[in-house]
């Protein structure tokens, strides 16, 4: 092996040494037990009709899309179901890219100039955070929902040319929701462009089951909502939601989108199928919000209802010990630790769907107890 190889293999091994010391080494794992812990929100990624859809479009159009929309990779579903997917939204127009992570480096890095301010939550998103990145923007990072600290940075921080707010709607670690109504008027008040990232809403909240825009009611005060299709939806790809004109520019200019192989035809035919069936699910939805109200008032943890419970153990080991526990007790739950979340703040992020019942969750939640009960020596302070 060349030298320079050796010196890469040393250093990755040891920086592999450092991550198993810290407790923050991954491992991949098959699912396994009662789903605890997957996006699929309303159960619709094992769902007949949309397995039987999605074989039907394989058929038709084969199993890849062979290049870039720009080149032949473009096809009629795709452009039906952006059509869809924006009167859903209640926007004039929609763009259908490969993941929720290629939709926000492509919004962010086009839309974002050197002379602009944008003002990030400091919770948000890993692909949002990259994508400020990669922009020319100057990042001002304001505390988790502190509208007071907004509010104050806004008027504070100079800015010659746009200023941007960026949020996620529903905070995929903490299950928690943004001040949406607040954003919307900063943005009357100051003339912002909010982006709203609805990956984890959209399925769960609002009356179509739209997201939580629709729900708070603010579509007029946002310039783009970033909406994907592998969570509640149960496919894959993301939704880039707004103006024709901003859609038609990350057309030319969002490179995730420009250079990126289309996704297969027949997710866009899958996607549709889901749509169908989010009109039919509002019993879902109120089922799925229902378990995250009681599980929550079992474990003692907030008022809220979304799907997204997150239990807090603090030191990475912990969150690793009762995941593997709860594992062994039929129960898929992932500890999530940095940096995904916060030094200090490890987790096991439990993610309710509607295929679960009130029984079982009430019986995880008796198990989490217990175990908790067992580490508990190891919680209190040193």
């Amino acid at each position: 092996m060349a030298t320079s190889s050796r010196i890469l293999e040393h250093r990755v091994l040891a920086r592999l040494a450092e991550l198993d010391a810290l407790g923050i080494r991954r491992k991949l794992s098959e699912p396994s037990g009662i789903d605890l812990c997957s996006n699929d929100y309303l159960g619709f990624a094992q769902h007949p009709r949309m397995r039987r859809r999605f074989v039907e479009a394989v058929e038709a159009m084969g199993v890849g899309s062979t290049g870039s929309r720009l080149l032949r990779g473009h096809r009629s579903a795709f452009r039906s179901v952006e059509e869809r997917f924006a009167r859903f939204k209640g926007t004039p127009a929609a763009l259908f890219l490969g993941s929720g992570w290629a939709a926000n480096l492509g919004v962010l890095a086009s839309f974002l100039n050197e002379d602009d301010v944008v003002f990030s939550d400091e919770l948000n998103h890993a692909s949002l955070i990259d994508g400020m990145r990669m922009s020319r923007a100057r990042r001002v990072v304001y505390g988790h929902c502190d509208t007071e600290s907004l509010a104050r940075l806004i008027e504070s921080v100079p800015c010659a040319g746009q200023r941007f707010v960026v949020t996620e709607s529903l905070f995929s670690m903490d299950g928690d929701i943004a001040p949406l109504d607040f954003y919307a008027e900063l943005q009357a008040r100051h003339g912002l462009a909010l982006i709203v990232d609805e990956a984890h809403a959209v399925g769960v909240y609002g009356e179509t089951g739209s997201g939580l825009i629709e729900d708070v009611g603010i579509g007029e005060h946002v310039f783009l909502s970033v909406n994907s299709a592998g969570k509640a939806l149960g496919v894959c790809g993301a939704f880039v939601c707004g103006p024709e004109w901003a859609i038609d520019y990350l057309v030319q200019a969002a490179r995730p989108f420009v250079f990126s192989t289309a996704p297969p035809p027949a997710t866009a035919s899958a996607i549709d199928e889901a749509l169908d069936l989010l009109e039919e699910s509002e019993n879902r939805r109120r089922h799925v919000r229902g378990l995250g109200k009681s599980l929550r008032a079992s474990l003692g943890i907030g008022d809220g209802d979304s799907q997204i419970v997150p239990i807090i153990l603090g030191r990475n080991d912990l969150a690793v010990r009762a995941a593997t526990r709860l594992r062994a007790r039929g129960f898929d739950v992932r500890a999530i630790r940095p940096p995904t979340v916060p030094d200090g703040t490890a987790r096991l992020r439990v993610s309710l769907n509607a295929g679960l019942s009130e029984t079982e969750v009430q019986r995880f939640a008796s198990q989490l107890k217990v175990i908790v009960k067992e580490l508990e020596p190891c919680l209190a302070p040193s």
